[in-house]
This record gives C-alpha cells, sequence and structure tokens, in this order.
C-alpha cells in the first residue's frame, strides 16, 4: 500500500499541537501537581485499596492531563472527567481518581482501579479516550463494558459510563451504554490513534505504584 506522506505530516502536526496550551506554550510538569488551563491534578502519594462500598475509582493513563489534554476527537480532559464523575455521583455514589503509570493498555488499568476501588468496580480511560469499565474479580482482558472507537464517544456517552459504572458498584445490571458504530472509524483514525498511543506509552513508569489524585476543575 502506498504511504500518503502528506497525511501522515498533517497527522504528526495535529497530534503535537494537542501537547500545548491553549496560549500556545507548552505544559509544565511537577513532582506533585499537574495544571491544564482547566484541570489541576494533585498528587496525594500512592493509592491504597479502598474500603467504601459507595466508590468507583476512575483510572487514568499516565499522560492523562500532562502531555495530552484532549482525546482523539479534541474532547478536552477535563470535561469528559466532569462527565465521569457527575455520572457516578447522580447515582448517589462517590468517585475516586487515580492514575495508573505501570501500563498504557486501557483494560489492565482498568481491573488497576477496580482492584483499588472499595465497590471492586473501576473505570480505565486511556488519554485518547479509549474507555473500559471493570470488575476486580474478572480476568483482566474480560471486562463488563468495553468503548474501544474513541473517535466515537461524546460527552453524553462518558457520563452513561459512569452512572453504569455506578450502578455496576450498587449490584444492579444495567443495559450496556449505547454507543455509536463506525466501520469507517478505524481506517480514518489509525495514524492519529497510534501516534497518541505512542505518546502515551513513553509517560509508562514500569512496576511503579498507582497514585492518589486529588482532581481540582478550575
Amino acid at each position: 500500500m502506498e504511504i500518503n506522506k502528506e497525511l501522515i505530516r498533517e497527522v504528526i502536526e495535529e497530534v503535537l499541537k494537542n501537547y500545548q496550551t491553549n496560549d500556545g506554550s507548552t505544559q509544565t510538569l511537577t513532582k506533585t501537581s499537574v495544571a491544564t488551563n482547566k484541570l489541576k491534578l494533585i498528587e496525594k502519594g500512592e493509592a491504597h485499596k479502598g474500603t467504601r462500598k459507595d466508590e468507583v475509582v476512575i483510572s487514568i493513563a499516565p499522560a492523562f492531563g500532562i502531555h495530552q489534554t484532549k482525546t482523539i476527537e479534541n474532547i478536552p480532559h477535563d470535561e469528559v472527567l466532569r462527565e465521569l464523575i457527575a455520572g457516578i455521583e447522580e447515582e448517589g455514589l462517590s468517585p475516586r481518581i487515580v492514575r495508573v503509570l505501570r501500563t498504557s493498555d486501557v483494560a489492565f488499568m482498568a481491573h488497576d482501579g477496580a482492584k483499588l476501588s472499595g465497590s471492586g468496580i473501576g473505570i480505565g480511560i486511556q488519554s485518547k479516550g479509549t474507555t473500559v469499565i471493570h470488575q476486580k474479580d474478572l480476568l483482566p482482558l474480560a471486562n463488563l463494558e468495553l468503548f474501544p472507537q474513541a473517535p466515537l464517544l461524546d460527552l453524553e456517552t462518558y457520563r452513561s459510563i459512569g452512572k453504569n459504572a455506578a450502578k455496576y458498584a450498587k449490584g444492579e445490571s444495567p443495559n450496556p451504554v449505547p454507543t455509536r458504530n463506525d466501520q469507517m472509524a478505524r481506517p480514518k483514525y489509525q495514524a492519529k490513534a497510534a501516534l497518541l498511543h505512542i505518546k502515551e506509552t513513553e509517560s509508562v513508569v514500569l512496576n511503579a505504584k498507582p497514585i492518589e489524585l486529588e482532581v481540582k476543575f478550575q
């Protein structure tokens, strides 16, 4: 298959734009906190297993809100996180946010979060937007719900993902979150998705423990 060099150049330029803030300056990473224009993530130390049965852990990826601040469809991470949290809270449960550093695989991130969650339910989300609802007793590559087509996920869907995760935590059996399906999404976004995943993987810290986060919206 012939490689379209012009397309590759355009994709790379588009991806690189996402690693800058709106004023064109690069983001600054400190040891204890990361701040973007609308989202502040404060590290609270190593995350441990919770005891509250009414919590759902949201595991964010290594580069989430740091080196990447938008999904593959350019939805800001602060808006995505707001909707996941809102969905959980609408069901009367409490969200808890951790950063998984040891892997960029969304299934393992979600499973790590589920094992940390007092309810045994966790949500994993990559920086590009791919999301999983997981349960601690399942195998890592099994899950409750998988949302692999990040380009087709919107804010309403993320809110519904939060709601369903909370329902699982309450012992309910909700209907799966409805999602769109587009057979052309994969070929259309494949190059960009690959570049974003490479960037995500660069932030992985092998054998690192998950980090408890305090989230503040500006």
